[in-house]
């Protein structure tokens, strides 16, 4: 056992090398010396006699042995974080870690919501990770991912309908006094808007921008949806917030009430080997609870 245990340790030191691409990076994530993470790759190279790595003045490259180890490595390093995700989701009580995940434009009302539910589960540490990528479940990177758009495909997630966020097209009192309301479509072409860099994106709103707006009209574009929000308050143009955040804004008048083909539909995803826990199922069921409060 000894001796497995110590290949397994050499064996996760190369993979921490390949990632950093340094002995000294790999070292610092694993929280050892240097010489450890040397010590361990010349032993793992003179054990399987083949050279795992390219050693230059930058560091280390992994040569095609290597990247074969190391995939297989991967593997391992994920299947360990599932299995541990699994272990920590598994008690009777609402303690302990609670990883949420979202979009980052959704975190001014998802946060508040989590707030609230730590008051009432103070032995809760709550970890909320944004961003755009898609935050593997089934690797125990998350508990419960609040997703946007269509509908989760995956065979192992357990899909939820949460909510759907009502959205209307707002614009600044300075941006009113320049230019006026614009009375319907004909009038577009005379306004500015403020819209996504990327002019090909799905989320209902854009698609009824791209269908009604002259693109010449669409002055003022940008690559996240917080910027598009801070834009539109600084008065760049008529831009589209979720009704919430829109009612939150004192100086943003309604240019279009909201409509249900710009709603944005919200749903609740697990995993199934996590779905049924204590902790998970106390989480889901308080969001339910207080969506409205939230997103209407």
């Amino acid at each position: 056992m000894n001796a497995a245990m110590e290949n397994w340790d050499e064996i996760k030191t190369a993979y921490q090398v390949a990632r950093m691409g340094t002995v000294s990076g790999a070292a610092d994530v694993l929280g050892v010396h240097h010489a450890t993470v040397i010590r361990h790759i010349d032993a793992l190279e003179g054990r399987l006699g083949v050279k795992l790595f390219q050693r230059h003045a930058r560091g280390y490259t992994a040569t095609e042995s290597g990247e074969d180890l190391l995939r297989v490595a991967q593997a391992t390093e994920d299947q360990f974080n599932q299995l541990a995700g699994r272990i920590k989701g598994r008690g009777a009580e609402v303690s302990g870690d609670l990883v949420v995940t979202s979009l980052t434009s959704l975190s001014g009302q998802v946060t508040p919501l989590l707030a609230a539910f730590q008051e009432q589960h103070r032995d809760v540490t709550v970890r909320y990770v944004t961003g755009d990528r898609l935050f593997r479940l089934e690797y125990a990177e998350a508990h419960v991912a609040i997703r946007a758009g269509a509908s989760s495909e995956q065979p192992d997630n357990v899909v939820q309908p949460f909510c759907k966020v009502p959205v209307a097209a707002y614009a600044s009192r300075t941006y009113v006094e320049a230019y006026g309301m614009p009375e319907g479509p004909d009038d577009h072409a005379k306004h500015r808007f403020v819209g996504p860099e990327q002019e090909d994106s799905r989320a209902p709103h854009y698609v009824w921008l791209r269908q009604n707006v002259p693109p010449s009209s669409v002055t003022f574009r940008c690559s996240d949806e917080r910027a598009c929000v801070a834009a539109t308050v600084a008065g760049a143009g008529i831009g589209f917030l979720a009704a919430v955040q829109g009612r939150a804004h004192p100086d943003l008048i309604e240019v279009y009430a909201p409509r249900p083909e710009w709603s944005s539909a919200l749903w609740l995803v697990t995993h199934v080997d996590l779905h049924r826990t204590t902790k998970v199922q106390t989480l889901l069921q308080f969001l339910k609870a207080h969506a409205a409060e939230a997103f209407l």
